[in-house]
């Protein structure tokens, strides 16, 4: 696992209508971890995701992704820099098949601009093949190589999560964003979910994960940031974090 870090959170601060949401969250996210914020319902986990991909504007504090400021920048201004993510409700286009899904994901990623493919319908298909192939690929990883013809509405939850895992994953993110992947999701799906993001890391990829799911959160996590009342209560490893008592009372101890 790399030492570097690859996102810099600083002094992070949200307010809704002079309600703090988010006060003063500072961490970093290294190359090659896999890092879950946990934290009770209302504690601001999503609003800290919400603020480093770009759907909201930080009141104050600073993210840095790769040495460089997010600020100002817009969701897909974000994505094209190399961050992708998932959302807690499926978004998934329902009105594409589930390989048109996922290769909608590679619209960053794409191996040539509009305009070369706008010099011929060669050019075009010769992208669009390539698109495909690696969208097959990204299908197959998650284990639904056999429903890329299908529409997402004909697949059950479990695999609609794991759609949106392979166009999330489609752009070759160098950081990964997934929040409460495991919602909704059985004893046996989670941990097929659990296994597929120890093989994202074990191929050097990096993730910051949002997740409700004790079980699925210390068997993937190398560090753990707990947030409360929008505040940073503790950080660490899961052995760490475990051991901690305001964290048990805040939270762990509400999970039995």
């Amino acid at each position: 696992m790399g030492t570097s870090a690859i996102l810099e959170v600083n002094q992070l601060r949200k307010s809704f209508d002079g309600l703090l949401a988010v006060y003063d969250i500072s961490f970093q996210v290294r190359a090659g971890q896999v890092k879950t914020i946990i934290g009770p319902n209302g504690a601001g986990k999503t609003t800290v995701f919400n603020l480093v991909s770009g759907f909201l504007p930080p009141t104050a504090g600073e993210v840095k992704f790769k040495g460089k400021s997010l600020k100002g920048l817009k969701p897909d201004a974000v994505a094209r820099m190399g961050l992708s993510r998932t959302f807690q409700i499926v978004r998934l286009f329902n009105d594409l098949t589930v390989l048109e899904n996922v290769m909608v994901g590679y619209h960053r990623r794409a191996p040539a601009s509009i305009w070369e493919c706008a010099l011929g319908p060669a050019k075009t298909k010769h992208v669009e093949s390539i698109i495909k192939e690696r969208a097959l690929d990204r299908l197959e990883f998650v284990g639904l190589g056999d429903r890329a013809r299908d529409y997402p509405a004909s697949l059950p939850f479990g695999q609609q999560r794991m759609l949106e895992l392979a166009r999330a994953l489609a752009g070759e993110p160098e950081l990964l964003l997934l929040d409460e992947p495991a919602a909704g999701l059985n004893d046996v799906e989670r941990q097929k979910l659990g296994d597929l993001l120890l093989n994202i890391r074990e191929k050097g990829g990096t993730i910051l994960l949002v997740e409700h799911n004790m079980d699925l959160v210390m068997s993937v996590s190398d560090e753990i940031l707990v947030v409360n009342y929008g505040q940073k209560l503790a950080e660490g490893t899961p052995e760490q974090i475990q051991r901690q008592e305001e964290v048990i009372a805040a939270y762990l101890g509400e999970a039995g």
